[in-house]
């Protein structure tokens, strides 16, 4: 039978913490799972919480940490250090898995060895709303690594939360742990470093995982400028640690860079459309464009920036549905002439 390693790392998340550990150990047939609780000095009773859970299942291990150690120091303990099975997962304990996604998952990465990590769709909820998850499976996909490293410089954003993702554990112990100059996006980084050692599996139809969205979680305990530095710092990583296996790293670089100052000016933009110019660090946000992107006033979306400044603060939120329709006309011939140029056409 198929052997998966789950840590969970914790921190004052106590009460969350019998949903996550149950959908692990009750809705995960056809897998033999084991559990690392990881509590990282928390001020609740996670640990009694755990404690009790591996009283009643010797499936469940405990870690306390005696003093705070972070996230990447935690998720390393229990990534590098104690998961010895095929696969590993890594949860927080605000979040669940679906019922079957270990199977599921690793159905898919036993047929295809090349494969070093599989997810598939995560769904988000709030406390008291998660909805129905769909656990039949349509298909697979399995990419290239090169392939989908591209895909990810292009977008330049994470497509994957974290608890649906199943690695195999001998290349997570190759590639290392996190990396704690990441605090904020070291799982955009562990991913695209996956796959430039190994192919990526997805599975199509069946939803994974549940991520809890609320006031306390990581993802939004940050700042704009702090995510697009963050990304931008994940992404120049890669670059710069793997450079020699990456395809045309050079165009990776210029992808990624112009695609993060584009939505440093959009950010800064849209302020303007919904009367938060106040509120948002427009000027801070434009100095990071030009930064990322030195030829960011060549972008459509500058010209709309300098048109919504000259408009005014007071005025655009009245004006906004007018500019965005002309500025979107622009926006969209300027792309579809430079697409031609590109093919040479």
């Amino acid at each position: 039978m198929t052997s998966v390693s789950v840590v969970i790392p914790c921190y004052n998340y106590g009460h969350f913490l019998r949903e996550a550990v149950s959908s692990v150990l009750d809705d995960q047939p056809g897998v033999d799972v084991r559990v690392l609780v990881i509590d990282d000095a928390s001020r609740d009773n996670s640990v009694e919480i755990a404690q009790a859970l591996a009283a009643s299942d010797t499936r469940i291990e405990v870690a306390a940490h005696s003093a705070n150690q972070g996230p990447v120091a935690t998720y390393n303990q229990g990534i590098l250090e104690w998961a010895e099975s095929e696969y590993t997962v890594l949860m927080s304990a605000d979040d669940r898995l679906v019922p079957g996604s270990l199977r599921r998952a690793a159905d898919l990465m036993n047929a295809h060895p090349e494969v070093g990590f599989a997810y598939g769709h995560c769904v988000r909820f709030r406390d008291g709303s998660r909805p129905a998850a769909c656990t039949t499976v349509r298909s697979w996909s399995v990419w290239p690594g090169s392939w989908w490293v591209k895909r990810r410089f292009r977008d330049a954003v994470s497509c994957i939360s974290s608890p649906e993702v199943l690695v195999r554990t001998s290349l997570q112990k190759r590639v290392g742990g996190y990396n704690s100059r990441l605090p904020h996006t070291g799982d955009i980084e562990m991913w695209l470093r996956l796959a430039v050692h190994a192919d990526v599996g997805y599975i199509k139809g069946a939803d994974q995982a549940f991520y809890r969205m609320h006031e306390h979680s990581m993802s939004r305990s940050r700042t704009l400028l702090v995510d697009l530095r963050q990304r931008l710092l994940a992404y120049e990583t890669v670059l710069e640690n793997h450079a020699d296996k990456l395809p045309d790293p050079n165009h990776l670089s210029d992808s990624v860079h112009r695609k993060l100052a584009w939505e440093a000016l959009w950010s800064a933009a849209r302020s303007y459309d919904r009367g938060r110019t106040g509120e948002t660090p427009v000027d801070e946000l434009k100095a990071f464009a030009f930064e990322c992107w030195p030829d960011a006033d060549k972008l459509p979306i500058y010209a709309g920036l300098k048109l919504r400044q000259r408009i005014g603060a007071r005025a655009m939120p009245y004006l906004q549905p007018l500019v965005v329709s002309a500025l979107g006309r622009k926006a969209q011939n300027w792309w579809w002439w430079h697409s031609w140029a590109r093919r040479g056409l």
